[in-house]
């Protein structure tokens, strides 16, 4: 008493109606109608339908979230009214493939013309939303950015100091070492000691080596203290480097967001070859 054909390309459900004793059809849209759908049709097209239901073949209750194009691939039982209909699957004839191809222009057609509607109108909603986005992002940032700014001052000026300290000693130290070479003793008794003092200093730089695993460059080196020295300043005055750097890797990436949307020659392209090309 149920059957399923399909009718224009659509398929339609066809079952008599228990209180009033009437055949109905409905035309179903597959992508979209779900069986929930389908049974609050029924129940509202009769009154007297109580309870719709629909159970695979093997027994198990078909959810009401499943699409109607998953439940028409295979039979089913339709239960209304604790009545059970068994409804076979439809069989679709295949298209031709000059019929298919005509198919597929038409939705790729469809496709261009639903783009070049409604690109604009989503173009700028999402460029208002990243806009918004970029205004709270740099108002979190703006007071951690001060604070940041002060830390670095102090941590860079902290690093001047032990640089110029570094070359003061190493002044002293040489002066030192020709006094007592040329005017305390001579360069046989002074000689031995230099050399235990560059031994010395290539196990420090040695150390340096086994404790860093860098090698002990100048400009290396300043920037580790520099960040000793930040890193410091920073848990004592309780600014937060892993929410200042979300925040920032955030803006950078909703400034990204927003130069390819307002470049649409670029909206398919990967980042990395939109860069590449920049």
């Amino acid at each position: 008493e149920v059957t399923v054909n399909y009718r224009y390309g659509l398929p339609v459900v066809t079952l008599t109606l228990p209180t009033r004793g009437e055949r109905c059809q409905f035309t179903i849209k597959p992508v979209v109608v779900t069986v929930g759908a389908f049974l609050q049709d029924v129940q509202r097209e009769d009154k007297g339908i109580e309870k719709a239901e629909v159970f695979a073949r093997d027994g198990s209750k078909v959810s009401d979230a499943t699409l109607m194009e998953v439940l028409l691939m295979n039979d089913f039982k339709l239960v209304i009214n604790g009545k059970t209909y068994s409804v076979s699957a439809p069989k679709k004839g295949k298209l031709s493939s000059e019929h298919a191809t005509e198919m597929e222009d038409i939705k790729s057609l469809v496709h261009r013309l639903f783009v070049a509607i409604h690109i604009e109108d989503h173009q700028v909603r999402k460029e208002r939303e990243l806009l918004q986005k970029l205004e709270y992002l740099k108002e979190q940032l703006l007071p951690l950015e001060q604070m940041k700014d002060r830390i670095a001052d102090s941590a860079d000026a902290k690093t001047s100091r032990l640089l110029w300290v570094g070359l003061a000693l190493m002044s002293t130290q040489g002066g030192a070492l020709a006094w007592l070479t040329w005017w305390v003793y001579s360069w046989d008794i002074m000689e031995p000691v230099t050399y235990f003092i560059t031994y010395g200093s290539a196990m420090a730089f040695y150390a340096y080596f086994v404790l860093t695993k860098q090698d002990y460059i100048y400009p290396h080196a300043k920037d580790r203290q520099f960040l000793h020295y930040f890193y410091r300043k920073s848990k004592n005055q309780c600014f937060n480097v892993q929410q200042y750097n979300k925040l920032k890797e955030d803006l950078a990436e909703a400034e990204e967001s927003l130069r390819r949307l307002r470049q649409p020659l670029q909206l398919r392209l990967p980042i990395q070859q939109i860069s590449d090309k920049d």
